[in-house]
């Protein structure tokens, strides 16, 4: 029955939120740290295969489930994915204050009070098993 339920919730699509203030409540709330990630879904290639090897992968959906409220913040360039103008206001605010370098992608695992706890500029260059052990690392030495 456990595995049963553990392979449902592995199912389940992650939700990436958008609103930073918003993650913040929920991460005090439910006691998890803030994942923020930095893309350009529709024309950096390292973010692509980030979103898809890393955060696609069953062992970061489970590990993130528990442990972490996700934000991404995009830039897309093309203008079918053009953001709502308060969306990239809301993103380049985030970019002003954690990415001001413009690193694409950038991954911070911050606490609920957007406090950076740890950072990882481009594509992790470790194994997806062995990065999601060192966020949940992070994760865990927070709770104590």
């Amino acid at each position: 029955m456990k595995a049963l339920i553990i392979l449902f919730i592995a199912l389940l699509p992650l939700q990436w939120g958008t609103d930073f203030e918003a993650a913040k409540k929920t991460a005090k709330e439910k006691h998890r740290l803030i994942l923020l990630n930095f893309s350009g879904s529709d024309w950096c290639a390292p973010c692509i295969q980030t979103k898809k090897e890393y955060f696609g992968s069953d062992v970061f959906v489970s590990m993130a489930n528990d442990n972490l409220v996700l934000v991404n913040a995009d830039f897309p360039r093309r203008k079918k994915n053009k953001l709502s103008e308060a969306q990239t206001k809301q993103n380049e605010a985030l970019a002003e204050k954690y990415n001001k370098e413009g690193n694409f992608p950038y991954t911070l695992l911050l606490d609920a009070d957007g406090k950076v706890l740890k950072s990882w500029k481009g594509k992790p260059e470790k194994s997806v098993s062995s990065w999601v052990a060192e966020v949940k690392s992070v994760c865990e030495s927070y709770k104590r």
